[in-house]
Parts: structure tokens; sequence; C-alpha cells
């Protein structure tokens, strides 16, 4: 069992001793801590109390170390560089303050929102190192929770009481079908006229599987799913290679193969997506955190101002 360190001594006082030994004085010792020469002396007459010994002499008014306060003097030194490494690597294990972050991200928030976010991030902290995961709201939600992510870029999950959020933008829900189809040349379309069509979707997790499900709820009937898959972009692929129709989010459209169109559906099977950065409520004052929610409101603004 190890010894126990009297409770006088602490890693305040240790450092003010290496301030004295460094300053040479007690007021100059003060005067670099901030703190009153009183204050300093009665640091210093504690440590002779906390390790039962003497550590100074008087010489006329000033206060000279002896042998055994350099002897102590150099054992706080490396105490206290050990346990500032120590914090340091604690707190990088953990995520916080560290010269990288890891994001996750739904594969749809590739082609423009994440590179902004990060573009945004490095103008703030140009050091960082940004890892970025790629998977479905499900995946990345319980990567998070594990201490895997961040933070993550996806659909606003509910009922989650142990997550914070900024929300970037809500997305509308269209129905994707082949460019030379007949619903190419509709203005809208009537999903529930659609029940003998075939469809195409994401795996579950998703949270556009999630709107795809909640749309054909509304429509009343089961769609003829004929193939899944779990890339966005592979989805796009088969919608345009006539496999089927599916349901996608507005903001692919920039990356939308030319043979695959989006066409509004009509107002009572909208759906929308609320897409948000998520993070750990326990994280919520992490340094890299915050720079990062100050980029996802400069983003917000911008996104609005476009609008507007």
């Amino acid at each position: 069992m190890l010894e126990r360190i009297d409770e006088e001594i602490t890693f305040r006082k240790l450092e003010i001793l290496l301030a004295f030994m460094e300053a040479g004085s007690l007021a100059r010792a003060a005067e670099r801590l901030g703190v009153s020469a009183v204050s300093v002396h009665r640091a210093l007459h504690s440590l002779e109390t906390g390790t039962r010994c003497s550590l100074f002499r008087l010489e006329g008014r000033n206060l000279q170390p002896n042998d055994a306060a350099h002897a102590l003097a150099d054992v706080a030194r490396e105490v206290l560089q050990s346990m500032a490494q120590g914090i340091r690597a604690t707190r990088e294990i953990a995520g916080y303050a560290a010269d990288r972050i890891r994001i996750g991200s739904l594969y749809s928030l590739t082609s423009g929102t994440v590179p902004a976010l990060i573009m945004a991030l490095r103008l703030r902290k140009p050091d960082i190192q940004t890892e970025l995961v790629l998977g479905s709201n499900s995946e990345l939600l319980r990567k998070l929770r594990e201490g895997e992510l961040d933070a993550t870029v996806m659909g606003q999950p509910d009922g989650a009481a142990d997550i914070e959020s900024q929300l970037l933008f809500e997305d509308e829900i269209f129905f994707a079908a082949p460019a030379n189809s007949p619903y190419a040349r509709q203005a809208v379309v009537d999903l529930g006229a659609c029940a003998d069509e075939r469809f195409v979707s994401l795996n579950e997790g998703y949270v556009t599987h999630d709107r795809f499900r909640d749309a054909f709820r509304v429509a009343g009937f089961e769609p003829h799913v004929v193939m899944t898959t779990n890339d966005i972009f592979s989805l796009m692929n088969l919608v345009g290679g006539g496999i089927g129709c599916t349901l996608l989010p507005g903001r692919i459209r920039s990356v939308l193969p030319r043979n695959v169109c989006l066409v509004p559906l009509l107002p009572q099977f909208q759906m929308r997506q609320k897409i948000s950065v998520i993070f750990l409520r326990t994280r919520e004052r992490d340094p890299n955190l915050l720079s990062l929610l100050a980029a996802c409101r400069g983003y917000s603004a911008e996104l609005q101002a476009n609008q507007g």
C-alpha cells in the first residue's frame, strides 16, 4: 500500500515552491504567481508542516532554501510534469480538447454540408485534425454513445435525452424516378396511386428510410421494395437503372445522376428531415465541440441568408 501523503502537501503548494526556488525571493515569487508574499510564505511554511522537516532558513530578512527544499523541489518538478502529461493524455482519450475531432456523417451529407462545416471548423482551429466516419443514423448514434465519435451530422433522433443538438436545416423528401419515366412529366406525384410501382430503398437505420416508411404509412399501403442498399449514391443509381423508384432528400440534388429526376409529392405525403449536429450532453463544454457549434451556427445563418 502506498504511503499516504499529508494533506498539507498539494499540487498548488508545490507550484509555489518551484516559483519561489526559481524567483529567489518571496516578493518575486508572489509577483510571478499573482498572489501576495504572505500567501507564498504561508504555503512554504505549510510544506514544512506536511513534510515534518525544516526546508528553509532565515538569513537576515531573507528566506533561503536548504538541501531538503532542493530535494523536494526536484521531486515536485517531476510530479507536476507527470500529472500535467497524465491529465492531457486522459482528456485526449476522452476526446476533450484533443488536437483531433471524430465526426460522423450520413453519406448524403458528404457532398456539401460536412465539407463546409470542416472548413469552417479549421478556420477557428487551424491545427485540428478531423476524422470522418460514415454510417446510418442508428450506427452513428451508437458510436457516439460508445465514445467512438465526438459529434455526428445526421437526422435529429427522437427522444434522446442524453444528447444535445444544433439544427442545421430541414430537408424535404421528393419522389425519385428515372428521367425518362412518366413521373418526370408530372408536377407532383400522388403516392397513393403508386401501389403497383416497384421501389428501391435504403436499409433500416437511415433517416431517409424512416421518412420512406412514414410516407407510405400515410399512403395506406406497403410498398413493393425489390432491392435495398446501405449507400444513398447506389440507391440513386438503382433508380437511374430502372430498378425502381424511391424517395430522396432534396440535399442530394447537386449530385443526382442525369438519368434521375426529383418530383415533389402531394402535400399530404410530404415529409421533412431535420438535419442536426449531435453530441453527448456530457461533452457540451468541450472546446472542440464549442468551435464546431460555432461553425454550425455560421453555416445555418448562411443557408438562411441564401434562401431569403
